[in-house]
């Protein structure tokens, strides 16, 4: 088991969301060994790449309650009608959160447009 707290949220993405080093990358935008380095602790990301990384994290553990973890990584990187056809990941991307955590908030509670 990993022991800081960087590699932790790794785990737990991956855990309830089904995503590999590679998808976290694709999120975030970094490259999958940059994502290993801090896995592995031999590196950290940069204060605007962690907060994407612990938002990420949020929104996959918010999904966990309703979605099995491969439901929940198809879901991230999918096109939603209730985010105007735009894919969770890119609007992670975008700085866009609330959005995604309002779509989230909306699945949970059963209301779907």
């Amino acid at each position: 088991m990993n022991s800081n707290a960087i590699a932790r949220r790794l785990d737990a993405i991956q855990a309830k969301g089904a995503m590999r080093s590679s998808d976290i990358a694709n999120v975030l935008e970094v490259r999958p060994e940059t994502v290993s380095r801090w896995n592995q602790g031999k590196a950290f990301p940069h204060p605007t790449t962690e907060r994407q990384l612990l938002e990420l994290e949020f929104i996959v553990d918010q999904l966990s309650d309703f979605y099995e973890p491969q439901e929940a990584r198809l879901w991230i990187f999918s096109r939603q009608r209730l985010l105007n056809g735009e894919t969770p990941a890119e609007l992670i991307q975008k700085g866009r959160v609330d959005e995604v955590l309002a779509a989230v908030h909306q699945l949970r509670d059963g209301v779907h447009i």
